[in-house]
Order: structure tokens, then C-alpha cells, then sequence
């Protein structure tokens, strides 16, 4: 049995058997949908454990969102920092623009994270700072992240009578705070765990990382219960294949103790211990969560949507389908347990990770009531299972994909491809996909991709070759996605899905690094993206989407550009004169789904703003400006019978936090 394609184990099977015959699997739709914030709170970092990113409010509405104004705005106090004279030198490597975190808001308070991982408590009615915490994850002087420090979100628990902020840090820590004052929670171990004890090859001291922080996080932990779950990723700059693997674990939130070790690599005489070929568990790092997480409360389980391996492009020294990599694997929450797994990509080479939070829905497909799940990825799919069980939703065949073509490599000969929904990217590469404003455009972009290796999703990486001239492979879509972090967001009351997503082309340029600083065969030594014609993208637009998918029947309702505009083709001599169709060049923005509009921040190189749009038909029904690129997730809550709509925005010199509401005279 190929258990890196399994789903189930006998054992498994029975205890989700039970589970459901338990539940009798014919529900309301009301009594167990994952409904988003229903109180006017947003309490999770998508609203809800089921990361819908929904709100039932409907203050705002398409006719007045223009009226919308900002209520207050926090400037950060990352800015407050005198990181010269605390670090000297060393502070010259640290930057604090990117305020990715969606607040949390219970009780009239917003909580939030800063990209510095400070964290604050803020009034949610005028933004007033009402306490903060610094955890001082600077002080190592770089960020885990190749991206720079950055954090999305906290997590909060209550027993209603006390309450907790918590979260991990960059630096490979984890707190836990009083939510009413922000001081540490010293029965929680102290207050503060390290998080890299126990983790093979994760020692703070290692030579190998010449003193950095092996472990971090970036990503909201979730709580299920009295259990917070925590994730981390590896730092990606030490080039070798002894990384730290980025196992999940889940701690008692009254005492902080270790309740249990999810290893997303399996160890020695563990399930799938044996798709690991010439034992490379032993030595392979990453392959765990590096992103968000989401949770059924009733059903206890967590869901991990897990990374790549180490080596994102080349898999020579880890032979093998390595689960459970780049796949979505259901925990009991309580105990730490595989219950159910479906590995998306078996031995993955494209750097495809899964990148979101699942989404957790109820749909009713052919008459059949299915608690479901819809996990969007980096290659443009949307893979939809039976949260209970595991059993995809709609079929997905294992079918052929192109063999590797560097030395070493041992390709997967199969890879699951889902019928049902379509994809909502663009997926490999072919002369039609081609920028095609005019004929002589195309020709040219037909010349440019003669010079690499090109076909259908998952042709793998190549090496430059100077006899060929080929300057190695392009993916579509390229290692960012399809599907990012933003995820998509949804809808209980229509059952429709909304994912974000882009289009582009990407090469990574593999080659060898000196033995004395790599023990990798091959390596990717940098990402290069396909540049198009005269300057101009390769491919034809869009190249930034909206996509509504009905879940009930696994059919694209709609797709439309995110924005009509693109700086870069428009400025471009190239096209001047040209009637040019929607560009898309708008961005990938996280999504805010409310019972009136569908949101998000839109970029097109002439001013951020916030749009509206229909949820039926995806048409843009208003937009207003904001004071900067808008950065996180956006979220809305009520308070003293006013809505609100929050997100962060890259206001120069230091990020701020807004708030969005009607003008108070105007309020219905």
C-alpha cells in the first residue's frame, strides 16, 4: 500500500466511522455551519475557526460605502523603537513595514501584533493603545522570514473567567498574556516557552547557524478548547540539507505543558516513516505549517495545511513521496493524532506549499449535506474533502506528470488532479497563454520562451544548458501562486467561495553552490521571474483575479479582474495607442466577505484603495482611497451600533492601523 497517497488508516477509518454515525451526519445547516462572526466580534484571525472571513453586519452597504471614513488611525509603535541605540549596527537589517496582522476584537478591545511582534490591546471604538508588550524578538537581528520581520495575528482564549492573548514569535518563543493588562500569564510555564527544545537540529548554539534563530513563526497559532496550536518555520538561509524539521504542537493553555508532537516528518517506526527513501528523515528539515490554520470546534479536529521539504526545487537527497509535505492533514486537537491525511503533492519540486488556511463549509452537493473543507493552493486548485473523514468531495485521479530532468532527481510519476472545482489560475504554459496585444508582441514572447523548458503544470526544474541555450524550466503559476497566504474567503448564506489569486511566470536558476558552503547537490540560487516582450509581462492578462466558486456544485460562478489597470503594461511605449482588455494588475488582496459586499485592497500602481464588489456577479460597485498600500487581511466588527472595517495599511514612515466607518450623523 502507497501510504503516501492514503487517506485513512483501518484504525482511522473506524474512529471517523464512529464520529459520524455519533453526529448522524443529517444536520441543520444552521445547527453546524461555520457561520463567521455572528455578534458583531471577529474573535479568530478569519473571523472564525473555520476561517470564513465572513460577517453577517450590514451597515455598510454598496450605496453608502463610499461615504466610509477613517474613525481613527494607530501608528504603530514599532516606530517607538530606538533600535540604533539598543543593537547598533545590527539594527541597520531590521525593518517594520509590513503590517500583515488582522486584530482580533472581543469585548470592545482589538488585539493585534505588530510586525516588530509586539503586542497591543487598542479601544476598538477610537484606537487608543491600552496596553502593549514587547517581547523583543529584534534582538536576534534578523528575521526568520526572507521576507523581514512580520507577524498575522494572536489568538485569544477565555474559560469566562479569565483570558489570554497568545502567540509565537519570529524568534522561536511562545507567550502567553493576560488579556485585561498584557502581563505574562506565569502559570503558563513561566510565561514564556522555547520553542526550538526538542526539535532535532533546532539548538539556538548550532554552528551551522552561526547563532541565528533556527525556529520561528509568522502565523497565528488557534485555539481548540483548553489546547492552543502552535506552528513554525525555518530560517532558509543556511545551505544545507540538515534543517530543522517544523513539526506542530499543541500546548495546555492553563499550564503551558507540551500536550502532544505532531511530526510532519515522520520519525523512526512512525506512519509514512517509509516515503522517506534511504532514511532522508533523518535529515530533512521544514515540511510543517507556515502559514494560518483552522479548526471544526465540535469535531475537536485541527487542520494543517503543510510546506515543502527542504530543497524546494530539487529532491535528490530525499527520495520518496515524503509525507506528510504539502498536504492537509486532520489532528484530534486533544491528543495530537492523525485521523485523516491527503498529501496534494507527492515530492514536491515547485515550491508549491500549501499557503492558506483551509476553508470549512457545509455544502449540499447532488443532496448529500457534507461537512466540508476547500483547501486553495499555490497551483490554482482548489482540493475540497469530507472534514470528517478525509474522502475527496469530487473525484481526483492520479495521473502522469513530466519526469525530472536534473541529475539525482526522482520524480513522483503521478500527481492528484481535481475535476471538480476548475482551476482558478492559469497552470503551465503554452504559446496561447502568451501576451498577444499585438501579433508581433506574440512572436516576439514566442522567441523569449524558446530559450527555456515549458509544458504543463509540474514540469520540473531544469539546469541552465549552454549547449541548448536553455536558461532552465518556467512554472506557471510560479512559487508565489495561484493561492498565497491571503487565502479566500466565504460565505455560509450562498455557499459560494472567493479566492484571490494571480497569474505569473517564474524560473528558478539552479546551479551548485562551493562544498565548503553548501552539502546540497543542487541548489536554487535565485528566483528569476520571465520577462515578457519590450519590458512587458509574458503572459496575457489577467494577472491578478477575483473567482467565485459555487461549493454546492464545484462550478466557477465567476472571475473577474482585480482592477482594470496594470503602471507597468500602461506606461510601456510598447502598447501606446493600443485598446488594451482589463489588466488585473490590482494585486492578490485577502478577501473580507460581509452579508452586503465582498471587500479587499486593490494596488494599481495609481493609488491603494478599497473595493466593493457584488458578491453575485463580481462587479466593482464602489471604492475609496486609503492612506497606504493596504498590507493584512481586512476585518470588520460593531460596536456601540457602529460598524467598522480595519486593516493595515504601509503608511510612510511607520505602518498604521485604520478604521473605516459611515460618518456618525449618517449611521442607519
Amino acid at each position: 500500500m502507497d501510504t503516501g497517497r492514503l487517506i485513512l488508516d483501518s484504525k482511522q477509518k473506524n474512529f471517523a466511522l464512529f464520529i459520524l454515525s455519533c453526529l448522524g451526519f443529517i444536520f441543520s445547516g444552521v445547527a453546524h455551519a461555520q457561520l463567521g462572526s455572528i455578534d458583531g466580534e471577529w474573535r479568530s484571525y478569519a473571523s472564525d475557526a473555520g476561517s470564513t472571513k465572513y460577517t453577517e453586519l450590514d451597515q455598510i452597504y454598496a450605496d453608502n460605502f463610499e461615504d466610509l471614513q477613517i474613525a481613527w488611525r494607530w501608528t504603530s509603535i514599532d516606530g517607538d523603537i530606538e533600535l540604533e541605540s539598543i543593537m547598533g549596527d545590527a539594527a541597520e537589517n531590521i525593518s517594520f513595514g509590513r503590517l500583515q496582522a488582522t486584530p482580533l476584537m472581543i469585548n470592545g478591545v482589538l488585539y493585534m501584533i505588530t510586525a516588530l511582534n509586539q503586542a497591543v490591546a487598542l479601544d476598538a471604538s477610537t484606537g487608543e493603545l491600552l496596553w502593549s508588550f514587547d517581547p523583543q524578538a529584534y534582538l536576534s537581528g534578523y528575521s526568520i522570514s526572507p521576507l523581514g520581520y512580520h507577524h498575522r495575528g494572536v489568538a485569544y482564549w477565555s474559560d469566562n473567567e479569565e483570558a489570554r492573548i497568545l502567540f509565537a514569535t519570529n524568534d522561536g518563543y511562545l507567550f502567553s498574556l493576560d488579556a485585561e493588562d498584557g502581563d505574562p500569564d506565569t502559570a503558563f510555564a513561566g510565561g514564556r516557552i522555547d520553542l526550538t527544545e526538542g526539535i532535532p537540529r533546532a539548538d539556538r548554539s548550532a554552528l551551522d547557524y552561526s547563532g541565528a534563530v533556527p525556529l520561528g513563526t509568522v502565523s497565528p497559532a488557534i485555539v481548540v478548547g483548553d489546547v492552543l496550536v502552535v506552528n513554525q518555520i525555518t530560517s532558509n538561509r543556511p545551505h544545507y540539507k540538515e534543517r530543522p524539521p517544523t513539526f506542530v504542537r499543541g500546548y495546555n493553555i492553563r499550564s503551558g505543558e507540551l500536550a502532544w508532537t505532531f511530526n510532519t516528518i515522520p520519525q523512526a517506526g512512525e506512519f509514512g516513516v517509509e516515503t522517506w527513501q534511504e532514511e532522508s528523515w533523518r535529515y530533512t528539515g521544514n515540511g510543517g505549517v507556515w502559514t494560518q490554520m483552522s479548526a471544526d470546534l465540535e469535531l475537536g479536529l485541527v487542520y494543517l495545511p503543510t510546506e515543502a521539504p527542504t530543497n524546494d526545487y530539487y529532491g535528490g537527497h530525499r527520495p520518496g513521496d515524503n509525507l506528510f509535505t504539502q498536504s492537509v492533514v486532520a489532528v484530534d486537537a486533544a491528543t495530537g493524532d492523525r485521523v485523516w491525511h491527503f498529501q496534494m503533492i507527492h515530492h514536491g519540486l515547485w515550491d508549491y506549499d500549501t499557503p492558506a488556511a483551509p476553508n470549512l463549509m457545509n455544502i449540499n452537493v447532488d443532496g448529500r449535506e457534507i461537512r466540508a473543507l476547500a483547501q486553495v493552493t499555490k497551483q490554482g486548485w482548489a482540493y475540497v474533502f469530507d472534514r470528517a473523514t478525509g474522502v475527496p468531495v469530487w473525484p481526483m485521479p492520479e495521473l502522469p506528470v513530466p519526469s525530472g530532468l536534473i541529475p539525482g532527481e526522482r520524480t513522483s510519476p503521478t500527481q492528484p488532479f481535481p475535476t471538480k472545482p476548475p482551476a482558478f489560475a492559469m497552470q503551465g504554459l503554452t504559446g496561447d497563454d502568451l501576451i498577444d496585444f499585438t501579433p508581433e508582441l506574440r512572436a516576439e514572447a514566442l522567441e523569449i520562451i524558446d530559450d527555456y523548458v515549458y509544458g504543463p503544470i509540474y514540469t520540473p526544474a531544469s539546469l541552465p544548458d549552454e549547449e541548448t541555450g536553455k536558461r532552465g524550466s518556467i512554472f506557471v503559476p510560479s512559487a508565489g501562486g495561484g493561492a498565497n497566504w491571503p487565502g479566500a474567503g466565504f460565505d455560509p448564506e450562498t455557499n459560494v467561495l472567493f479566492v484571490p489569486s494571480s497569474n505569473g511566470a517564474f524560473t528558478p536558476f539552479m546551479g551548485t553552490l562551493p562544498e565548503d558552503e553548501s552539502n546540497f547537490r543542487y541548489y536554487r540560487l535565485q528566483n528569476r521571474g520571465v520577462v515578457g516582450p519590450r519590458g512587458l509581462p509574458i503572459l496575457k492578462p489577467p494577472y491578478s483575479t477575483i473567482t467565485a466558486i459555487d461549493m454546492n456544485r464545484g462550478e466557477i460562478l465567476w472571475q473577474v479582474p482585480n482592477g482594470d489597470r496594470s503602471a507597468r503594461v500602461e506606461n510601456n511605449p510598447a502598447v501606446e495607442g493600443l485598446e488594451l482588455p482589463p489588466l488585473g494588475g490590482g494585486g492578490r488582496h485577502p478577501v473580507l466577505v460581509t452579508s452586503t459586499l465582498l471587500i479587499h485592497g486593490q494596488n494599481e500602481g495609481y493609488g491603494p484603495v478599497l473595493i466593493a464588489r457584488s458578491k453575485e456577479t463580481g462587479e466593482e460597485l464602489a471604492k475609496i482611497e486609503l492612506p497606504g498600500d493596504p498590507q493584512s487581511a481586512p476585518m470588520s466588527y460593531a460596536i456601540d451600533g457602529r460598524q467598522y472595517i480595519v486593516l493595515g495599511v504601509n503608511a510612510m514612515p511607520t505602518p498604521e492601523l485604520i478604521a473605516l466607518g459611515l460618518p456618525e450623523d449618517s449611521e442607519e
